[in-house]
């Protein structure tokens, strides 16, 4: 906001400074129309116009954008509700899925090593009983 302002002040320093130093008479002959003004004055009038021609022009483009950004907006909007609702389904489906499944059955301990396998090097429990 101040940089706004500081900006504007030099431009309006700047304005007030031209217009000073451009004081001479000009006669503007469009068509049937002829008047006298300012240099400054004339340069500020034709400036305005084109401000307003390009604003005329740039508005349709404007509007577009508004409207596909609301529209992007209720989709994004939709489509986070559309989450929520399947992340709530996910969270119950999988606290089914835990009441049906039955609890692993734990393996047996595992049984000792014998002495031929301790000697031989093997890891293996000795199963041949």
């Amino acid at each position: 906001m101040q940089y706004y302002l500081i900006f504007a002040l030099a431009l309006a320093i700047i304005s007030i400074a031209f217009a000073l130093q451009n004081d001479t008479m000009v006669t503007v002959a469009f068509g049937i129309w002829s008047f006298d003004s300012s240099l400054a004055m004339m340069l500020v009038i034709a400036a305005g116009i084109g401000a307003t021609i390009s604003v005329l022009l740039s508005w349709p483009s404007l509007i577009k954008n508004q409207w596909v950004s609301a529209r992007l907006r209720r989709q994004v909007s939709k489509l986070e509700e559309d989450k929520a609702a399947l992340e709530q389904r996910t969270t119950q489906l999988e606290e089914e899925l835990a009441k049906l499944t039955p609890e692993p059955i734990p393996e047996p301990p595992p049984r000792y090593l014998g002495l031929k396998s301790m000697l031989l090097g093997s890891d293996k429990p000795n199963t041949s009983e």
